[in-house]
């Protein structure tokens, strides 16, 4: 093999190592031929199935009508042509007889497998050396017969992806459509209208809500609602971060900006770039932090720490706060220019003791997804269950009544939940008559207890009633009137 050849298979290997194989790669590898090799235009022809691809590569002006068939012809036989001069042999209809071209047409084999052909053609000359130049081409040939099988499969790869990454895209725009953010309250419906108004819009918004009543999923549903649903959301907690990080969170920083900065890093608002950035408990950031994140709102750019190359970001803003700003800039830790800026379009989440009327069917919606996801089949929440549900007051809103639900799909063993599966703490009846307090309340949670001992004793009994009785303590005829006053019917318990 000559010093040439050897050069142009090193050539060929660096283009490999350096880049993925891909359309880009494969038409430089013909470009490196073509100039090594003298050879003026070159074409790689793939025929596989749901593969048919041309790459071609020419730095001759006046072109030559190959067609396909020719290369059709070379792949199913698997014989390669090699002509040193078309003019004589008329291969091609508009080539004359002073056109003195040599062509070229090999199969393209891997591993047995068919794939396609590598062709071209190049200027007669009299002292070229044909055998070498066929010697060569067959190795290159067959070079490029695995870096086109490599392409095959990156691009099956890709279309695999992008099938994927759309089928994911159009579940997480179904997923957090506003319509499917359970509730039916007034105060809900107030939310709904806001989103839908806020939505296709790229104002900044500013989520307040205690916490746990969603403020993620409203924000989500903005942006996979909006025109930007296409480009990334990225999600920060600002207050799991700690106070030497953010800024390199938020901006990113370049390489040795401090110790630990061993390469460049884009930051999150670089990642949002024509998207969404949610900034979830923005009120726990420092004012450090809170004038560049001003700078960020007013002039659409950014700085990373340790750089300074301004870069421009298009990025909308989602704040949430379960704060109150408006204290927190009497006392001086939270700007005042910032609020206004984050404030444009603010949207309230009420507390989950505001929306009674959506408990039970939050409590619904969870039973099916914990149901499912536990492969219990569970139905429904007894009276007991739904009146617990009813009186207590949810400090930790729908997180909370999310957590009970899971906690009582696990240790539920039938298809109904009772106050029993419940946590403790939410069993506890609430009474809020003043009058009488200390005896009511007293009253009130001894019948509570009681019903729920008889329950539980006809529970673990399967509705027997006199082994209930008997782990009770209880008569039968004692029992029967305790499950009267209390309206249990024990059959219930013997379906399970």
């Amino acid at each position: 093999m000559s010093q040439n050849s050897l050069k142009l298979l090193y050539k060929i290997g660096q283009i490999s190592n350096e880049e993925p194989i891909n359309k880009t790669s494969l038409n430089q590898i013909l470009r490196t031929i073509s100039e090594n090799l003298n050879i003026k235009t070159l074409f790689i022809n793939t025929f596989i199935e749901n593969f048919t691809q041309e790459i071609s590569y020419s730095a001759n002006k006046k072109k030559y009508s190959v067609g396909t068939n020719l290369m059709q012809k070379v792949f199913e036989e698997g014989e390669a042509i090699l002509i040193d001069n078309i003019a004589k042999k008329k291969v091609f209809p508009s080539c004359n007889e002073e056109d003195k071209i040599i062509f070229f047409c090999i199969p393209l084999v891997s591993s047995k497998k068919k794939i396609g052909t590598l062709s071209g053609y190049k200027d007669f000359d009299i002292n070229s050396d044909f055998k070498q130049l066929s010697e060569t081409l067959f190795i290159v040939a067959s070079i490029i017969s695995r870096f086109v099988l490599s392409f095959k499969n990156f691009e099956a790869r890709q279309k695999k992806l992008f099938k994927e990454n759309k089928t994911l895209k159009d579940a997480l725009k179904t997923k957090f459509n506003f319509s499917n953010i359970v509730g039916k309250s007034n105060k809900m419906r107030e939310v709904f209208q806001m989103i839908s108004q806020v939505a296709g819009s790229s104002a900044t918004v500013l989520i307040r809500g205690e916490s746990g009543t969603g403020k993620e999923l409203v924000a989500s549903s903005i942006h996979y609602n909006s025109l930007r649903t296409k480009n990334p959301f990225v999600r920060i907690n600002c207050a799991s971060l700690p106070e030497s990080l953010i800024e390199s969170e938020f901006f990113g920083h370049e390489k040795g900006a401090f110790t630990s900065a061993i390469s460049q890093k884009k930051g999150k608002f670089e990642l949002a770039n024509k998207g969404t950035i949610f900034l979830d408990e923005i009120g726990s950031i420092n004012l450090n932090i809170q004038a560049k994140l001003l700078r960020v709102l007013q002039e659409k750019e950014i700085v990373r720490v340790g750089g300074n190359k301004t870069i421009k970001v298009d990025v909308r803003i989602i704040a949430a706060t379960n704060k109150n700003l408006e204290e927190a800039i009497k006392q001086g830790s939270f700007r005042e220019d910032l609020y206004y800026r984050l404030n444009v379009f603010p949207i309230y989440l009420p507390k989950l003791s505001e929306r009674k009327t959506d408990i039970l069917l939050l409590a619904d919606y969870f039973l099916g997804k914990y149901g499912k996801e536990n492969k219990k089949n569970i139905n429904r929440f007894s009276s007991s269950a739904i009146d617990a549900f009813m009186l207590y007051h949810w400090p930790g809103n729908v997180r909370e009544l999310e957590n009970c639900i899971e906690r009582a799909t696990i240790v539920c063993d039938g298809n109904v939940i009772h106050s029993y599966h419940l946590p403790p703490t939410i069993r506890i009846e609430k009474v809020d008559n003043k009058e009488g307090k200390s005896k009511k309340t007293f009253s009130k949670a001894v019948l509570f207890l009681e019903k729920e001992m008889i329950i539980d004793a006809l529970h673990n009994t399967k509705g027997k009633i006199n082994l209930a009785a008997d782990m009770l303590g209880l008569t039968k005829r004692k029992m029967a009137y305790r499950l009267k006053r209390h309206g249990i019917n024990y059959k219930d318990f013997r379906l399970k």
